[in-house]
């Protein structure tokens, strides 16, 4: 898969302090592209950087093996702050507005509406559409023109769970479509269900790169996530810490989480329990997420 983007030892400071040191990585032509990070760990400045808006201390960016240009920006949709949307227009109208500032899009007004399921709704006041709409109408305002890049900074911050469902689905759908999409992001569930590729962020500095595949399976590929219940958790809890090759064992709300360096199975797991005077009633293995990955990745717990 070749890249659509090389970023090659980016840093930006800011007097004292440093917001992205010696930052590089690729991002495949066609991937949804996660950018990872807690808040202030550089996501939004990387993103301003490789859109023109700032200027890098040092390093690189190429956009499909060119620099960056004005040309090449007017071909990348960008949401990368809330639109000035005018709250008494409808969505139709608004768009309108957008296209003329773009210079570009008028006649892609009534397939970006359909596109972004508003066509219904493209006469009402934008006053009327709620939080997941309005961000719909944003998005469908990156597509006027048709770009085949397209960069958001945090396009789900704020959305109540329908709204972040409603963007996970766009975005799902827009890709599919065959566009290549980066994605700034603290909400590290909803990087793993949309992402294909992910670059982790911490204070500046990256912490790993690649697909959300490898970077699971790179952190896991020797562990094993069990989750297992009886009658007295207290005892399955300091029973199961004596069993060989355990790491990690926490009583959850109404189960124990059991993690496991040595690949223990879950039947190695229930027999061990049994020989040892304990019937499971629940056993369950899981494959870790992306959340307890990044929390290895990063060593901390403060900066989810």
């Amino acid at each position: 898969m070749s890249a659509i983007l090389n970023i090659d030892k980016i840093s930006k400071s800011y007097g004292p302090i440093k917001a992205l040191d010696n930052v590089s990585f690729e991002v495949p032509k066609g991937s949804v592209f996660g950018i990872l990070g807690p808040n202030g760990s550089g996501k939004t400045t990387l993103l301003g950087i490789i859109m023109d808006i700032l200027k890098a201390s040092s390093g690189t960016y190429l956009w499909d093996g060119q620099p960056g240009s004005e040309k090449i920006r007017q071909g990348i949709g960008t949401l990368l702050e809330t639109p000035n949307f005018y709250h008494y227009l409808s969505g139709e109208k608004n768009l309108v507005i957008a296209a003329e500032i773009k210079q570009r899009g008028r006649e892609d007004i009534a397939r970006v509406l359909d596109i972004v399921n508003l066509t219904q709704r493209k006469d009402s006041k934008f006053s009327t559409y709620s939080l997941g709409m309005k961000q719909r109408l944003a998005i469908a305002s990156t597509l006027l023109g048709n770009p085949d890049i397209l960069v958001f900074d945090e396009p789900t911050n704020g959305l109540d769970p329908a709204g972040i469902a409603e963007i996970r689905t766009l975005i799902k759908d827009l890709n599919r479509q065959g566009k290549t999409i980066i994605m700034a992001s603290h909400i590290l569930d909803e990087v793993e269900k949309v992402c294909t590729h992910v670059a982790i962020i911490q204070k500046g500095h990256l912490k790993a790169v690649g697909s959300v595949k490898d970077i699971l399976d790179t952190k896991t590929s020797e562990q094993t996530v069990l989750e297992i219940a009886a009658d007295d958790l207290a005892a399955l809890e300091k029973t199961v810490e004596r069993m060989p090759g355990v790491v990690q064992v926490e009583i959850m709300d109404d189960y124990v989480q059991v993690i496991s360096g040595d690949g223990i199975t879950a039947t190695q797991l229930n027999r061990y329990c049994f020989d040892n005077g304990i019937v499971l009633s629940r056993l369950n293995m899981k494959r870790k997420s992306l959340e307890s990955t990044f929390l290895e990745i990063t060593g901390t717990k403060s900066e989810r």
